[in-house]
């Protein structure tokens, strides 16, 4: 069904949401509807699909052990991946009476961003230093240079945030710390996964125009559907050529990075900044076309019209999407027949373009007697 949103009075026109037209896919599980509002504001459909679920181990013999190890020994450092984590791992020490808080008084406590911080202030510790990247790779790199002393020898207690951050634990090892990892909760795959599995077939077919991360072990997630559905070399290609990846940070991309898919991030790891990348970098990859005498850009499912969206059935889009990718060649019906999504035949084409020219209100398309179609530019 082709709709054409009504025109406004002279004098009133109100210029376009800056998203419309678009359809943005979001991955999170923790946030997700505060993400989807902030998009969904700025005009685009907003596609949910949780790549993982948060699994928390507040009751978990992990989290038991991990915490007892803890308390065995004075610790020498405390490193807070995140302010949720943190702060459930607090909550259940003192849920089970053991002296936590009290036991990390003597420690340094490092935060790897401000709401790890807020955490580790709520809690009634002090936080002793953290990163303006808010980045776990920073926070190593100030401990192997030194910056809290020789690590050799020392007890540092990491605080996981789901993934197990090998690395980082691996390198304080092999400069001489005894590390003692704390798994406050983990990643699982989603209860439902029928909704994460049709998110790789849509971005393969790439029926969205952009996708969001705000965990690595989402983007991991995502890709491992991918390879449970065979369907890994269609996805890496279309997050490639097509489908636009958001990261909010470069941990979070590092599933993507390491597929070989860039990604878009903004300066700062926050929700709010990654709502504007998306809102300042989708628009701009399509341009916009001076057709006769009108303004055209042509989105995901719509098409700007002197800035009026107009949403277009497939096939209409379809034709319009094919014309806009060279303006002013002319495309034979035989060429044309290829883009339709449902296939077809010359008149399917007609049948197209005529829709085409009625939702668009304006003569954007001319036929060339015995060629084609073109747009007249």
């Amino acid at each position: 069904m082709t709709d054409v949103l009504p025109e406004a009075e002279p004098g009133d026109e109100a210029p376009p949401l800056p998203l419309a037209g678009y359809t943005v896919a979001v991955t999170a599980a923790r946030r997700r509807e505060e993400l989807g509002v902030l998009l969904a504001r700025r005009g685009a459909r907003v596609v949910y699909a949780p790549a993982i679920r948060i699994v928390p181990l507040a009751d978990d013999a992990e989290l038991v052990a991990a915490t007892r190890a803890v308390l065995a020994q004075p610790v020498d450092l405390v490193v807070a991946t995140t302010g949720v984590g943190f702060r459930g791992w607090l909550e259940a020490a003192d849920a089970w009476d053991l002296p936590l808080v009290d036991h990390l008084r003597g420690a340094r406590v490092l935060a790897r961003g401000p709401k790890a911080r807020g955490a580790i202030r709520g809690g009634g510790l002090v936080d002793a230093w953290s990163p303006p990247s808010e980045s776990s790779a920073e926070v190593l790199e100030h401990l192997l240079a030194g910056a809290e002393g020789p690590l050799a020898g020392r007890r540092i207690a990491v605080q996981l945030h789901g993934d197990p951050l090998p690395d980082f634990v691996d390198a304080l090892r092999e400069a001489g710390a005894e590390v003692l990892p704390v798994p406050v909760y983990r990643w699982a795959l989603p209860e439902d996964v029928a909704p994460v599995r049709r998110l790789v077939g849509t971005i393969a077919a790439r029926a969205v125009d952009a996708v969001t991360f705000t965990s690595a072990p989402a983007a991991a997630s995502l890709l491992a559907v991918a390879d449970e559905l065979g369907q890994r070399a269609e996805l890496v290609a279309a997050l490639t050529d097509g489908v636009l990846p958001f990261a909010v940070g470069p941990v979070t991309a590092g599933p993507l990075t390491a597929a070989g898919v860039a990604s878009v991030q903004p300066e700062r790891s926050r929700l709010g900044a990654l709502a504007r990348e998306v809102v300042a970098r989708l628009p701009e990859r399509d341009p916009v076309l001076r057709v006769g005498d009108h303004d055209v850009q042509v989105r995901g499912y719509a098409v700007l019209v002197d800035g009026r969206p107009v949403e277009l059935a497939p096939d209409p889009m379809a034709v319009l999407r094919a014309l806009a990718v060279r303006p002013g060649t002319v495309l034979s019906r035989a060429e044309l027949v290829t883009v339709l999504p449902g296939g077809g035949d010359g008149h399917a084409v007609e049948m197209a373009v005529t829709r085409l020219r009625a939702a668009l209100g304006a003569p954007l398309v001319e036929t060339v007697v015995e060629r084609g179609y073109r747009l007249e530019i």
